[in-house]
């Protein structure tokens, strides 16, 4: 199945004729096919996985720099048990994402997310009772609408809740 087709072409204002020549076989053997295949198959499992681990990157990052933002606006208002696993969780994710290792990452972000849970209760609970005493706990207005609406509130932070 070699088979060469020769196309031409007259312009009919310039009288050029421009030939070109059509090869119908890619001069690939069934086996050589059949190879390629295979790998574009194996090469299809080990983008799926680079995905996977650019995506749990994109995750770890965004934790690290969310819970270093939380940190540093909320971090006097949590007491020092519930801010240590915090602390603890993002030093081993900055380990873990430097080191590219997605295992590590993921229970990492599964301690962090915890940590964090539990860390959030206690502020709600705080900021609660500060309101029910009417009284703003440190002379700034608790959780105004201001706050809220920056996207800086520790809601936004994603808890996955791991069985």
């Amino acid at each position: 199945a070699n088979g060469i087709i020769k196309v031409s072409a007259t312009d009919k204002a310039t009288n050029k004729t421009q030939d070109i020549r059509i090869e119908a076989s890619s001069g690939l053997t069934e086996e050589e096919i059949k190879k390629m295949k295979a790998e574009a198959e194996a090469n299809a499992e080990s983008d799926k996985k680079a995905k996977e681990t650019a995506d749990k990157m994109n995750e770890a990052d965004s934790m690290i720099f969310q819970t270093e933002k939380q940190l540093t606006e909320f971090g006097d208002k949590l007491s020092e048990d519930k801010k240590k696993p915090i602390e603890d969780a993002l030093t081993e994710l900055k380990t873990a994402y430097e080191g590219k290792d997605v295992e590590i990452i993921t229970s990492a972000l599964d301690k962090i997310n915890e940590a964090w849970k539990v860390a959030s209760e206690e502020m709600y609970k705080a900021q609660a009772e500060a309101q029910q005493a009417g009284a703003p706990s440190n002379g700034e207005e608790t959780a105004s609408a201001e706050d809220t609406k920056e996207g800086d509130n520790v809601e936004d932070v994603d808890f996955e809740e791991v069985k």
